[in-house]
């Protein structure tokens, strides 16, 4: 199953910013409409400007909310109601990390992490594929970190892998349906995460390794909307990526668990 990006209606979720700012500069020259979903409605109106410049013809709608809570997405799905907007391509790319163990972490920004990266993305296409005009696709942004478990990214790794499994299983599901399903899995990508997954004492995570694996965002959506026209279920984007997540799949964990206990005691954080 796969899907032409062309003239497509799309939504975007954690659009102001980052992957989902470069989802919508890439659709933008061939998108009918686009409707783009963040916290800070000007940085959506600078996204919304880009993608106009590109692409005059072009219908953008704006929400701004918190789709991490029952209120944010009940607004966000009213919106797109209200505006008429019938969208064929879903986009869940709105999530966060946190740097730190699980013991000094703030349970309030442990709750929010679980329930943007994985409660806010399954309740979302769940209430967005009755809308989805088919054919149709979809695309959830997981991490390379799915393929770890992750000391100091505990939470953030697990909520990732529960993407990807739920991804694949979805695409499945929705096949008959007309609909592909592609799990976008970037590692180390220059975008605000770090600044957001940074805690206020300055706790940073170990990057010791991620320059053989970084790539712009550029790259990782260009490559994950290439995969969603080819009908790929799972993408790493980049070669180095793709050769770590190879690894890190095949990789042993009696062999994997002394190297993640010597990476922690170096001091991850």
């Amino acid at each position: 199953m796969n899907f032409d990006t062309h003239h497509c209606s799309a939504l975007i979720t954690g659009a102001s910013s980052g992957l989902g700012a470069e989802f919508a500069r890439q659709l933008a020259p061939g998108a009918t409409a686009l409707f783009l979903t963040g916290r800070r409605m000007d940085a959506l109106e600078k996204v919304k400007a880009e993608c106009l410049a590109i692409n005059r013809t072009l219908q953008i709608h704006l929400c701004t909310g918190d789709i991490a809570t029952d209120e944010g997405r009940e607004l966000l799905l009213e919106s797109v109601r209200q505006a008429g907007f019938q969208p064929n391509l879903l986009i869940n790319n709105a999530g966060m990390g946190d740097y730190g163990t699980v013991a000094s972490a703030d349970a309030a920004k442990l709750r929010t992490q679980m329930d943007l990266n994985m409660t806010a993305l399954v309740l979302l296409t769940h209430a967005c594929l009755p809308l989805l005009r088919r054919p149709g696709g979809i695309i959830n942004i997981s991490s390379l970190a799915s393929t770890l478990p992750m000391p100091a990214m505990a939470v953030y790794a697990a909520s990732k892998s529960f993407v990807t499994s739920f991804s694949e299983a979805l695409a499945v599901e929705l096949a008959p349906e007309g609909i592909a399903v592609t799990c976008v899995c970037p590692g180390p990508t220059p975008t605000s995460f770090s600044q957001t997954a940074r805690r206020p004492d300055g706790e940073d995570t170990d990057r010791d390794g991620q320059d053989f694996l970084r790539i712009l965002p550029s790259q990782v959506v260009a490559e994950g909307l290439v995969a969603l026209r080819a009908g790929q279920a799972c993408v790493y984007p980049g070669l180095g990526v793709k050769i770590a997540a190879r690894l890190f799949h095949h990789l042993p964990r009696f062999l994997l668990r002394p190297l993640l206990r010597r990476r922690f005691a170096k001091g991850t954080v």
